[in-house]
């Protein structure tokens, strides 16, 4: 079988293209222009290109550019003017790579794609968490169909970062980009907020800033410049540390008070992608909000609608609307991923 490998240029990938060989499956490269392709990008697809002819390894390149900003970029701004806090990459997973760039990749003949993601499958093409805690990026991967998984592969779920280099060098390869992004690509030094202003997006202006009890305290700027639970950035002077604790973009309001606002025990969830039928989920499956945050025990209940709800045990900071709520059960098998209301 044809296994298609997504190179970017990076460590990741370029384990995962040799790990893909050595499990004795033909390999094509498949290296995506998500961003128009400028003289830098193009000096790397020179590059990927020798290195993959080097080692006998057929590469080719797509230019999925137009598309990406309508699936990804177009919609990360209108849920900044919507007053919510987007999770681009998720969305990337779910359209790009594992969308229209796994389309290109059985176009050209290949069966199956292979990426540098840290996440694991079961034998079933089930998502599970990756081997590194550190690095597990299986969160990231929960809004991504079931069908589009079962033709992924991740040569990386069992492996730790910190190995990766080391693995590279011991084959005599050496990445044609060193140092790898932690950031949003398209998002220049991660400054979202210059992002959306250079970009021309049609974000609402100044409003209110008010107390839980609906006293104005203050203005802001743009609900799109603040986020859930940030501290920095009020410029509200006040007798002890405020918050935000909520945006109300209907009244384009934004909500400030103490930090214990922002304990939260509920998370409602749409655009729910269910990985594992409902009815197989155990009692207290685990859930996490944010990225970083430790799955921690839920009441789940999914509503005729769509509509997941998660009740905490304990509570939580409070979720962030626009982000991906991801649901586990106890080994690491994820249930779930949707968008938090």
């Amino acid at each position: 079988m044809t296994v298609a490998v997504a190179v970017s240029g990076g460590m990741d990938s370029l384990l995962a293209l040799a790990l893909v060989r050595e499990a004795g499956h033909d390999a094509l490269a498949l290296h995506a222009h998500f961003l128009p392709p400028d003289d830098r990008q193009l000096r790397l697809v020179r590059a990927l290109d020798d290195l993959c002819r080097s080692h006998g390894v057929p590469f080719a390149a797509v230019d999925l550019s137009g598309e990406f900003r309508r699936l990804v970029i177009e919609p990360f701004m209108d849920a900044y003017a919507a007053g919510l806090t987007p999770n681009p990459c998720a969305a990337c997973n779910r359209d790009m790579k594992f969308g229209l760039l796994a389309d290109e990749a059985v176009r050209l003949g290949a069966g199956r794609i292979a990426t540098g993601h840290y996440a694991r499958q079961d034998e079933r093409g089930g998502l599970l968490r990756g081997a590194d805690p550190a690095k597990d990026q299986s969160y990231f991967l929960t809004l991504t169909p079931p069908e589009k998984l079962r033709r992924a592969l991740f040569p990386l779920g069992e492996w730790r970062k910190a190995d990766v280099p080391a693995a590279l060098a011991s084959r005599g390869l050496a990445p044609p980009l060193p140092s790898e992004s932690q950031e949003v690509c398209f998002v220049p030094g991660d400054d979202y907020r210059a992002f959306l202003q250079d970009q021309g997006a049609r974000v609402p202006g100044p409003g209110p800033v008010r107390l839980p009890d609906g006293r104005e305290i203050g203005r802001h700027q743009g609900l799109w410049r603040h986020t859930i639970g940030q501290r920095k950035g009020l410029g509200i002077p006040w007798s002890e540390p405020l918050y935000v604790l909520d945006k109300i973009a209907s009244e384009n309001a934004l909500i400030a008070g103490p930090k214990s606002g922002l304990d939260a025990h509920d998370c409602h969830v749409r655009e729910v992608n269910l990985l594992v039928p409902f009815e197989e989920w155990p009692d207290a499956p685990l859930a996490q909000t944010c990225y970083r945050q430790r799955p921690a025990p839920v009441r789940a209940s999914l509503a005729r609608d769509g509509l997941l709800s998660l009740r905490f045990d304990n509570p939580i900071p409070k979720p962030t609307p626009g982000q991906v709520a991801a649901v586990f059960d106890g080994s690491g098998r994820a249930l779930a991923g949707g968008v938090i209301l």
